[in-house]
């Protein structure tokens, strides 16, 4: 049996060192979001990072990253899988994994795609120029809002204004409470309090949109691999019209003039909420990052699939 461990801030550096190699991954490779959401434990198998985590109420493995060799990693999540009495579920896999999965067992696995996962993806040079007339309401949105509040601010999302930030996080999830008392926010909740809690060792970036110096928007993010920045929370109130894409404008913008090797914005995915959805799609994402994943046929599933 893989010896799981939780994952903690000393892994931090060798985590990423071993992402920093991946290509594209999705957000769930994070580790800010593996931290943050708290349900996930982690080990390295021969170089390659392994990951056992709860999905949609099942235990499952991403597909393993890192240099060298796949199979080790993947033998020994088929038979860790075995050992625990659970089926095998892998997933985050991209075609590439996919195709890898295939070949190194061969009609072994039921594969399936999962459209709620994809990652919406955005040139970072898109979200922060909003060039043509596919971001004409972008650009109209952040006008009336410059317009309509000629002293904001943008400012760093550090120790001088994190409390504030805080305040306004609180204020925006009463708004939304009361408009949906069903609305289940506590997890979120939890993880930006620890986000809010442990920024500086996560290495979490953002910034705070003020109006008459009171923060009417937030966003936070970090870096996922070699290319890739990943912005985890985002939020603005009501009452700034525009707030949002402005915000989303200038972080894109701090990002490409502080690193200049980025080439995405990873905006995370949208869970099948079709409001949700439809915002990602607004910002005509340059690329949906497709997710699949897959089953290992067991002798007595004859007839699950």
């Amino acid at each position: 049996m893989i010896d799981f461990y939780r994952l903690d801030l000393n892994q931090k550096a060798r985590y990423d060192e071993c992402l920093m190699t991946a290509e594209l991954r999705g957000c769930e490779y994070s580790f800010t979001n593996l931290f943050l959401w708290g349900r996930q434990k982690a080990a390295f198998v021969d170089g390659r990072l392994v990951i056992f985590s709860q999905f949609n109420r099942r235990s499952v493995y991403p597909f393993p990253v890192g240099p060298g060799d796949v199979r080790p990693a993947l033998d020994a999540v088929i038979h860790d899988a075995k050992l625990r009495g659970i089926p095998c579920y892998i997933t985050s896999m991209t075609e590439a994994d996919k195709d890898t999965l295939a070949s190194l067992y061969p009609g072994r696995f039921q594969f399936f795609t999962d459209r709620d996962t994809f990652d919406y993806l955005y040139d970072i040079n898109s979200l922060a120029d909003l060039k043509g007339r596919k971001y004409q309401k972008k650009r109209n949105h952040i006008h009336r809002f410059e317009e309509a509040h000629p002293d904001w601010q943008v400012l760093p999302l550090d120790a001088s204004t994190r409390v504030a930030a805080f305040t306004m996080a609180g204020q925006w999830y009463r708004s939304r409470k009361e408009a949906d008392p069903h609305a289940d926010f506590h997890l979120e909740e939890l993880a930006l309090q620890r986000a809010f809690a442990f920024q500086a060792e996560l290495g979490l970036e953002g910034l705070v949109l003020t109006v008459d110096r009171k923060v009417v928007a937030f966003t936070m993010g970090s870096r996922l691999n070699a290319n890739t920045f990943d912005v985890h929370f985002e939020k603005a109130l009501d009452i700034a019209d525009g707030a949002y894409p402005t915000i989303n404008r200038e972080f894109a913008r701090y990002l490409r003039s502080k690193y200049p090797e980025l080439r995405w914005l990873n905006r995370e995915d949208d869970m099948g909420l079709e409001g949700l959805r439809k915002a990602k799609l607004s910002y005509a994402p340059d690329l949906l990052l497709e997710k699949h994943w897959a089953r290992l046929w067991e002798e007595e599933d004859e007839h699950v699939f």
